[in-house]
C-alpha cells in the first residue's frame, strides 16, 4: 500500500565531516593568521630600525664635527717646542730694538668683522719694567677723518721671556696679554694682544707692523700664516690704508699727542 503525503516523515541525512561555517574552525584560523602578521610587522619594524641605524652612521660620518671653542687665551712657553693653543715667545728678543715708531699695514680683531680703520700708526716705549704703545687712527667711514688715539700699558711678568707683556692697569679686570710673534726689528713685525673674559669666549686681536707705509706682498704672506694656529682667521685681518693721512693731520699722525 502506498503511503500518502501525510504519511511520510523526512529525516535529515547525518554527516561525520565538520560544517563548512563551524565557529571554533575560523577561530583558529584568525588567530594562526593575526600571528603571521604580527610576526610580518615585528620583521617590518626590525628591517626599519637597521635601515635608520645605517643611515644614521653613514651621515655621522659625512657631517664635519664642530670644532671645539676655545674659550681661554694660548698659554706662553720658552723656547721648547709649540704645541696646539700655546704661544712660544719669541727667542732672545730685544726688547729694546722693537721700541720706536711702527705703522700698523694689517690688523684682526675677533669682534669685528669689516674693515674699519685708516692710517693707524703706533710707537712703542720703555721705562722701569712696563712697555706702553700708545697709537693713533682714524675710522674709515669719518668724513672728517678725525684722528682718535689712545694707549696700552704692560709689564713684563718674566725677564727671560722680554716678548711676552700682561696688562698693567689694575682698572682692567680681565686677563690681558700680549706676545711678540716675530719681528726682524728694522722693517716688520707681528703681535697678539689676547684678553680673558669670566663669562664670556676670549678676545682675539694682531697687529703686522711695518717701519714703512708699505710692506713687500712676501712678507705679508710670511707672517699671515703664523696666525691661524692661535685662532685667528686670517681672512678677517684687513689692511690698513696709509695713504693721504699727513694731509689730513701730520702731527696727529706722525706722533702721539697728549693733552695739555
Amino acid at each position: 500500500e502506498t503511503n500518502g503525503p501525510s504519511d511520510y516523515t523526512q529525516v535529515p541525512t547525518q554527516h561525520s565531516h565538520t560544517h563548512p561555517h563551524n565557529p571554533n574552525r575560523d577561530s583558529g584560523r584568525d588567530s594562526m593568521v593575526r600571528v603571521s602578521l604580527h610576526a610580518r610587522s615585528c620583521c617590518l619594524l626590525v628591517a626599519l630600525l637597521l635601515l635608520l641605524l645605517l643611515l644614521v652612521d653613514d651621515g655621522a660620518g659625512q657631517i664635519p664635527r664642530r670644532r671645539p671653542r676655545n674659550d681661554r687665551c694660548p698659554k706662553v712657553v720658552g723656547p721648547k717646542g709649540l704645541c696646539t693653543g700655546i704661544v712660544r715667545a719669541m727667542r732672545n728678543f730685544g726688547l729694546n730694538a722693537m721700541m720706536g715708531s711702527w705703522y700698523v699695514i694689517q690688523y684682526f680683531a675677533s669682534t669685528e668683522m669689516f674693515p674699519e680703520y685708516g692710517c693707524m700708526r703706533s710707537s712703542f716705549v720703555t721705562s722701569d719694567g712696563y712697555v706702553t704703545m700708545n697709537f693713533t687712527y682714524v675710522f674709515l667711514d669719518d668724513p672728517l677723518a678725525t684722528f682718535q688715539q689712545g694707549n696700552i700699558t704692560w709689564i713684563i711678568p718674566n725677564y727671560g721671556q722680554p716678548a711676552h707683556w700682561v696688562h698693567a692697569e689694575s682698572s682692567y679686570e680681565e686677563i690681558y696679554n700680549t706676545y711678540v710673534i716675530d719681528t726682524d726689528y728694522r722693517s716688520w713685525a707681528l703681535i697678539m694682544h689676547c684678553a680673558e673674559k669670566t663669562k664670556s669666549q676670549k678676545y682675539l686681536s694682531a697687529l703686522m707692523l711695518a717701519r714703512e707705509p708699505t710692506i713687500g706682498q712676501n712678507v705679508i704672506n710670511f707672517l699671515r700664516e703664523k696666525l691661524p694656529r692661535y685662532d685667528i682667521d686670517v681672512e678677517n685681518m684687513f689692511p690698513i690704508p696709509q695713504t693721504n693721512c699727513t694731509r689730513m693731520d701730520p702731527n696727529a699722525y706722525y706722533s702721539y699727542q697728549t693733552a695739555p
